[in-house]
């Protein structure tokens, strides 16, 4: 893909972040001189670079020299620990570490693992220079099959399991994407989220190579620096979670900015609720919504929703992506009729092979070709996927099944609410009991008495929320934007001792 995007676009912008700017020749060149540095590393194909690194330029040069040598990268969320970051390093045999220069300190004792920091002024340049003398290095010859990334789960539910994405994935995600969006290299996406995980590597990243389009980068979020990026840029795309369109329209200066450009939305990792969808709707009437369905595993996307039924269906999230088999299967594993409830299973061209140095993950979470995602969920008639829940999130009240999802949709409609969470409290006697955490953005807001009303008028009496915890804490979430409910869980026991 990416000597394709060189030859049909090379002067065109490929990437931009700051005042920094590259063309696709500029791109590759860069990224050439990275993996000759690489090379006289002892850095061959198939060897793992771990990549500790922000949004920056940089980081996209990386991935262009693992490509060409045939290095597997590793990319990882600047948000890590110490011991987490030890655990990837270790579980993949890095030999080689790309790091933020500020994490130093964060850094594990790195046993035979180089280490080249990016972001003091000298360390990476210096790095590339080294291989200025090294011959130049002819692409690798890579099969479809080969790992392109190892991408480590997020671990929302246990320690991270590292997804062997490879370049036939990628390369099938990008087309979805592509086809999906009707992307072209007049297309300009901004990154508002980290590059280091799937959402950036995949719908930003790959898919703008892909199409020869433009890739802005964010350094970080913030509502008010994306608004005037997206005007100043004439962004045309880009894919986020529904809270930072949230936090975009509660801006002062909203109307202010010229954001015309802006034709497609992607969203994903929480549904979108009702009230954001018309007021985006009123505000930006030429932006289409795609809610987009996938994970790590999947290489997302997994379902696309088409954007005239946005509005209409703004319980599903879609249907099967170009490619995609999505069926839902019972406890036994078989599949069940159309709008029954199960397990959603996932097969495709984007579907990765299994797990790093980890068969015994792989054989429990596949089978024969079908990736168990662990959402609950179900098929309708006309092919439209609805996601109920995590598997391990439903709440069992008194043999009651509470889909979260449901019960955070409504919160989610009530004015003032930028994001919350529903889990479930232990309780003696009905074995869990149903708590929301829920996210204004100052005081002043919906009260829990609000919360609850708004419940009471939408749901059954066992979904409503019987305890409430009002906050303007944003939610722990990883970075694909899914909310860590296992830290909500573990703080609210905590509390209840």
């Amino acid at each position: 893909m990416i000597a394709e995007a060189l030859a049909r676009n090379p002067d065109g912008e490929a990437v931009v972040c700051g005042d920094e700017r590259l063309t696709y020749r500029s791109l590759v060149e860069r990224g050439e001189a990275v993996a000759r540095a690489l090379a006289a590393r002892g850095i061959a194909s198939g060897d793992r670079v771990a990549v500790l690194v922000g949004n920056r330029i940089e980081f996209v040069v990386i991935l262009v020299a693992c490509g060409r040598i045939g290095a597997i990268m590793v990319p990882m969320g600047i948000r890590l620990q110490t011991p987490e970051i030890a655990h990837i390093l270790g579980d993949c045999g890095a030999k080689l570490l790309f790091h933020e220069a500020e994490l130093a300190s964060r850094l594990p004792p790195l046993d035979g693992v180089t280490a080249v920091a990016v972001g003091d002024g000298h360390s990476f340049a210096d790095f590339v220079a080294g291989g200025a003398g090294h011959p130049d290095v002819r692409a690798a010859a890579i099969a479809e099959e080969d790992t392109a990334f190892i991408l480590y789960t997020s671990g929302t539910t246990g320690r991270p399991k590292g997804a062997m994405i490879a370049h036939l994935n990628v390369v099938h995600s990008a087309m979805v994407y592509e086809h999906c969006m009707r992307l072209t290299a007049a297309d300009r996406s901004i990154a508002p989220v980290p590059l280091s995980h799937v959402t950036g590597l995949i719908a930003n990243i790959a898919a703008m190579i892909r199409v020869a389009g433009t890739l802005v980068i964010m350094p970080a979020f913030k509502a008010s620096e994306f608004l005037a990026l997206v005007a100043r840029e004439r962004i045309t795309m880009t894919v986020a979670v529904p809270a930072m369109y949230n936090l975009c329209l509660l801006e002062p200066d909203f109307d202010a900015h010229d954001l015309s450009s802006l034709r497609i939305g992607g969203y994903g990792g929480a549904p979108m609720p009702p009230p954001t969808i018309e007021k985006l709707a009123a505000k930006l009437p030429g932006l289409m919504l795609v809610n987009a369905y996938g994970a790590t595993e999947t290489t997302s996307p997994t379902t696309v929703m088409p954007p005239r039924f946005t509005a209409s269906h703004g319980d599903s999230v879609g249907v099967p992506a170009p490619g995609c088999d999505v069926m839902v299967v019972d406890d036994a594993g078989r599949e069940v009729a159309p709008g029954e409830t199960g397990e959603i299973w996932i097969r495709s061209g984007s579907v990765v092979k299994g797990y790093w140095a980890n068969p015994a993950a792989t054989t429990e979470s596949f089978t024969g070709g079908y990736w168990h995602s662990g959402d609950i969920g179900s098929i309708d008639a006309e092919g439209f996927v609805r996601v109920f829940d995590r598997k391990k999130d439903m709440i069992n009240r008194g043999g009651y099944k509470v889909f979260t999802a449901e019960v955070e949709t409504v919160l989610a409609g009530v004015d003032g609410v930028i994001e919350c969470a529903v889990i479930a409290r232990p309780c003696p006697v009905l074995g869990e009991r149903v708590h929301a955490i829920v996210v204004t953005r100052e005081e002043g807001g919906p009260t829990a008495a609000d919360l609850k009303a708004r419940c009471l008028s939408a749901l059954s009496d066992y979904k409503v929320p019987e305890t409430v915890t009002v906050q303007t804490e944003p939610l722990p979430r990883n970075a694909n934007g899914k909310v860590i409910k296992r830290q909500l869980r573990e703080g609210l026991e905590a509390l209840s001792r």
